[in-house]
């Protein structure tokens, strides 16, 4: 399948490292012009410096700005006010207990997980249904449906954008947009070799430490080991293509066959 984005724009959010990054690539090696955010100009334009060098002749629009502020996403959207591709992977995750998340904690992680998305897809919608194409992606979590105990207010969020997305997609219904979220399952980052570590003996090496996790706390797993990134990318890019018209509405799963049911 040959996926050309050369006359598309895209903006992924949370996009300096991680899986965002990751997604900024792929879809910049499809040809897009790719809009990459983060909270600090250092980092965004670090981050677009690096997708320059990793990929000639890649177009890259560094958008800094915090998301999880009205302002942040007004700034994003003046920087890059008409886009084609919308994918809102910005998130916040952390292990804590949940009888010791307070009320400020829980309106931090919506706001940053699921409000920033919401706020951007409310700004990009109406001009992508306007051109009557447009693609918008929800990165959720395998979390969003195995509800981690160890982390209760982030797979709340994750919960929240299956509903928003499959909102979203009956807001576009007929206009030739498509809205998805992506259930990534146990990902590779450094993030979540942090979080591994909170989980496991420190004193481990990280092939154990990653191995011992799966076993521990992921057992269910299909694959037995974390996805990378790039495998979240690859589904990401399908579904901005043009290839990916009849899929709407829908949760998607990259998850290595973490999640245990057929459907989600």
């Amino acid at each position: 399948m040959l996926i050309d984005l050369t006359n598309k724009t895209a903006l992924v959010t949370g996009s300096t490292q991680g899986i965002g990054a990751a997604i900024a690539a792929a879809l910049a090696r499809a040809g897009a012009r790719v809009g990459v955010n983060g909270r600090s100009e250092k980092s965004t334009a670090a981050a677009a410096d690096r997708l320059r060098e990793e990929i000639p002749g890649a177009r890259v629009v560094p958008a800094a700005a915090d998301l999880a502020a009205e302002e942040g996403a007004a700034a994003v959207v003046e920087a890059l006010p008409d886009v084609d591709i919308l994918v809102n992977n910005l998130g916040i995750f952390e292990s804590r207990p949940a009888l010791e998340i307070d009320d400020d904690e829980w309106r931090r992680y919506f706001e940053v997980n699921v409000l920033a998305g919401i706020r951007l897809t409310r700004a990009y919608l109406p001009g992508m249904m306007e051109r009557s194409f447009g693609r918008v992606q929800f990165i959720a979590s395998d979390s969003a449906v195995v509800i981690p105990s160890e982390m209760i207010h982030y797979g709340m969020t994750k919960t929240s954008l299956l509903a928003v997305s499959r909102g979203f997609a009956k807001v576009a219904s007929g206009t030739g947009v498509t809205v998805n979220s992506v259930l990534a399952g146990p990902t590779h980052t450094g993030g979540v070799e942090d979080f591994v570590y909170q989980l496991v003996d420190r004193h481990l090496p990280w092939d154990e430490a990653q191995r011992a996790f799966m076993r521990e706390h992921r057992p269910q797993s299909l694959l037995q080991r974390l996805i990378e990134p790039e495998e979240i990318a690859n589904m990401v890019v399908y579904l901005s293509s043009p290839q990916a018209s009849a899929t709407t509405g829908g949760a998607l799963r990259v998850d290595g066959g973490y999640i245990d049911a057929i459907l989600p």
